[in-house]
């Protein structure tokens, strides 16, 4: 292609950051990288699940978004109001941009109000202020129960709750109130991260029983009663606690559903290999996107997948400008640690594009691999953002 091109990255999460810092190191400086985010602060989201027990603080795992200014890409802040990806066009706070290409990575939207009681209850793991809320309160906590709950079966970050839950369960350990206080887990899915097959289902659920949290699958929260502290399931179920951690229902971004670039009902529908949607030159990364999968689920909403997916794109999406090297294709490989506490961590990786079923392995809890998560912040922080 000749002349400028402008590229509009639409989100400020794993997946957007890695785009616009991929697209601007592989293309010219005369095109243009702008980067769309509502908020101005990005924050890590793997380490909220050591916010909620004070292994981090907020500015710890933080960082302004203004940074990637110095890296050559351009910063745009404000409420995405309408996408025209027919005419790639993208209205931002009352004023339009054109682009050439556009990669959304929206990510998924929470609604913790859907659920009566439950936001005035409890506290969204899945948030900075919420995770924060929630460690306040478990600092202070000497007896009683803490409940976790997942609202909906399918989230982003599949292994999150499994992991808060062993999290809390170290933390009442290591501050010698551990037999005081029950923990218990609940979670509307029928197991731990069923798309990774039976086998990782398993090990997962080993590892949380083993230390004597009570599980409970295929529990759907439908009501919670902030002042009883209580809480209803629709199998007729019930709960009480003193703290209540939840992972909040998700859903598409509004934005994204006004687009026409959704299957009815559902999310954004990509080529599985390269991530381009119906639309030409139009993108869908991450949380946002749906990848079916040979098994009958869509690939996992995680943030590996986004990151590697965003490479995908920032690599066609600069060949197909300079014309210069090969393209790329997502092959459905995918990585997670599996925090257990007292630094431990398990670690699973596989090929979820595998058929019939994806083919993952999980390695055993040990300090190895709960230090390879810390590298990973670490690297994250300092070096994307």
């Amino acid at each position: 292609m000749t002349g400028a091109q402008r590229i509009l990255v639409l989100g400020g999460g794993v997946g957007g950051i890695v785009a616009a810092n991929d697209l601007r190191r592989r293309l010219p400086a005369r095109h243009e990288i702008v980067l769309v985010n509502r908020e101005e602060t990005f924050v890590f989201a793997p380490s909220l699940l050591w916010l909620l027990v004070g292994a981090r603080r907020p500015e710890q795992i933080s960082r302004p978004l203004r940074r990637l200014v110095r890296r050559g890409v351009t910063m745009t802040t404000g409420e995405i109001e309408r996408i025209d990806a027919d005419r790639r066009e993208v209205v931002v706070g009352g004023r339009t941009l054109n682009a050439d290409f556009i990669v959304i990575a929206l990510g998924a939207a929470t609604r913790g109000g859907a659920i009566p009681g439950l936001v005035e209850g409890g506290h969204d793991l899945y948030s900075l202020a919420g995770a924060n809320a929630f460690h306040n309160e478990l600092a202070s906590l000497q007896n009683g129960r803490v409940v976790l709950l997942t609202a909906a079966p399918a989230y982003r970050c599949p292994a999150a709750p499994y992991e808060a839950s062993m999290l809390v369960e170290a933390d009442c350990r290591a501050r010698r109130v551990r037999e005081q206080v029950e923990v218990q887990l609940f979670t509307a899915e029928p197991g731990p991260m069923g798309v990774a097959g039976p086998h990782v289902s398993a090990a997962v659920r080993q590892m949380v029983e083993s230390k004597g949290i009570a599980y409970h699958s295929e529990h759907q929260v439908t009501r919670v009663d902030p002042e009883a502290r209580g809480v209803q399931f629709s199998n007729g179920g019930t709960a009480t606690y003193d703290l209540l951690g939840f992972v909040p229902p998700h859903h598409v971004p509004t934005v994204v559903t006004k687009s026409g670039l959704c299957a009815e009902g559902g999310w954004i529908e990509v080529d599985r290999h390269t991530l381009e949607t119906r639309f030409p030159n139009v993108y869908a990364i991450g949380d946002v996107n749906s990848i079916p999968l040979k098994l009958g689920k869509p690939l996992p909403k995680a943030g590996v997948f986004a990151h590697f997916e965003a490479q995908v794109v920032a690599k066609n999406i600069a060949h197909a400008i300079t014309r210069r090297g090969d393209g790329a294709r997502f092959t459905g490989f995918g990585e997670c640690f599996i925090e257990t506490g007292g630094g431990r961590a398990g670690f699973g990786k596989g090929n979820f594009y595998a058929e019939p079923l994806p083919t993952v392995a999980v390695h055993a809890p040990s300090r190895r691999w709960h230090i390879g998560k810390v590298i990973l912040e670490q690297m994250w922080l300092h070096g994307w953002v």
